[in-house]
Formats: structure tokens, sequence, C-alpha cells
């Protein structure tokens, strides 16, 4: 029977597969790192760009782990197909600020900010959600589980300082304009996480000599998914609510 727990684990135990997931991880993080730094390097206010400037150290921290992970078992990073590279895709739909905008040493301006913030609390909204469920998957993995244990308590924090922001700006007058690009972007978001789903099937499929029903049945699951997300759950990627944690990147 297919199931998440199924497909990861078959995937961990092989070495081409499990190379290509934890490189999909890792690159996703560096380039959150470097965005985060570009991003707080520009940043009027002296104390959000500090905030930024550790969340993007977080997400170095991470790229760092999930590279470890791969040299503990001889194994060396692999380019990232383009059309798994969920980060890159995002950008290509116009979501969050691109690599263009943030090679100009030129500061941001408030449209820009609500930009990077909205991008950020639905994209860790999704991060939470996948590094949650590869807990569910490899939480007796003593390997895999201590790394993961770490970015998820780092994710919490990401996300609730996106959350206090967004309402903090919102208390200021941008509330609609917040809700408006909310629901830009997590509708964006939810076609890009299936694209990225569907391609991600594809390249595991050729890796691990899958069956053309299996795969099928998988990409059926992928989209089946997104007519859901579609229908209800992008509301939870563009509702705002209080933080879990207060003041989580303040310390």
């Amino acid at each position: 029977m297919l199931s998440t727990r199924s497909v990861f684990q078959e995937i961990r135990r092989d070495p081409r597969a499990f190379q290509l997931l934890i490189s999909i991880a890792a690159k996703g993080e560096t380039q959150g790192g470097w965005e985060n730094e570009r991003i707080a390097a520009l940043t009027p206010d002296p104390e959000l760009a500090r905030k930024v400037r550790r969340h993007g150290a977080d997400e170095t921290k991470h790229g760092l782990m999930f590279g470890k992970l791969l040299r503990k078992v001889g194994l060396d990073q692999v380019p990232v197909p383009a059309d798994a590279d969920y980060c890159m895709m995002l950008e290509s739909r116009g979501i969050g600020l691109s690599h263009r905008r943030l090679s100009r040493d030129e500061p941001l301006g408030p449209e820009e900010i609500l930009q990077y913030l909205v991008h950020s609390k639905v994209t860790e909204e999704r991060a939470s959600d996948e590094v949650n469920r590869l807990l569910r998957v490899f939480g007796d993995d003593p390997e895999l589980a201590p790394s993961l244990r770490v970015i998820a308590e780092d994710e919490i924090n990401h996300l609730s300082y996106a959350h206090e922001e967004l309402l903090r700006l919102s208390g200021q007058g941008y509330g609609g304009r917040i809700a408006q690009m909310l629901k830009v972007y997590a509708l964006a978001e939810i076609r890009v996480y299936r694209d990225v789903g569907l391609a991600f099937v594809r390249h595991m499929a050729a890796l691990l000599g899958w069956s053309g029903p299996k795969q099928w049945l998988l990409e059926l699951g992928v989209s089946a998914a997104y007519v859901l997300e579609r229908a209800f759950a992008w509301r939870r990627l563009a509702a705002l609510k209080p933080p879990l944690r207060r003041d989580a990147m303040g310390n």
C-alpha cells in the first residue's frame, strides 16, 4: 500500500534518491539564507533588519545541516532540477522579491517589505508542514531526526515572527493590502507546490524504477491534494493569527 511513510522510507534506502531529496532541501535553505541576508541589508528599519538577518542565519544553518547529513553517508549535493526548484519557481511566478531586485543596493520600500513578509508567512507555513511531515516519517531515524527537530523548532520561530510583523503592519493601516497579497501569494504557492510535487515524483520514479501505475497513483495524489488546497486549505496559508511565540526572533 502506498503511503507517505512507505514512499519516503523507500527514498531513504536508496542513495541516489536520498541524495536528491536532501540536495533539494539544502538548496532551498541555502538560497533562503542568501535572500534574507540581502533583505536585511536593504531593510531601513534596524529592528526588522535584525530579525530578518537572524532568519537568514537560521536558513544558512539548515542548509549546512542538510549538507552534513549527505557527507556523513559519503554523498555530495547534486544540482536541483529546475522543475523541482520550489524557490526559483515561486520567483518565476512573481512571488516575493526577485534576485535581480535583491542584487541592487537600493533600500526596500514599504510595498517591498510587505512582499517579503507575505512571502515569508506563506512559505514558512509550508516549510513547517513539510519538516513536520518528515519528522513523522523519520522521527526514529538516529541520523535524520535530530536535525529535523532543530529545523522544526526554528520554523516555528520564523512563522511566529512573520505573523507578528504582518499583524503589526495591519494595525498601521496596511491590513487591506496584506489580506489581498496573502490570497494572491497563497493561491500561487499551492500551484507551484503541486508542480514541484509532480516533478519530484517524476524524478524519483526515474531513480527508483517505479512502475507506471505506481507513478500515476502518486501523481494523482499530488493533483488531488492541490484540488483540496485550491478549494479550502489556501485560506490557512492566507490567514493571520496571533503568533505561537511572541518576539520569536527578538532574542
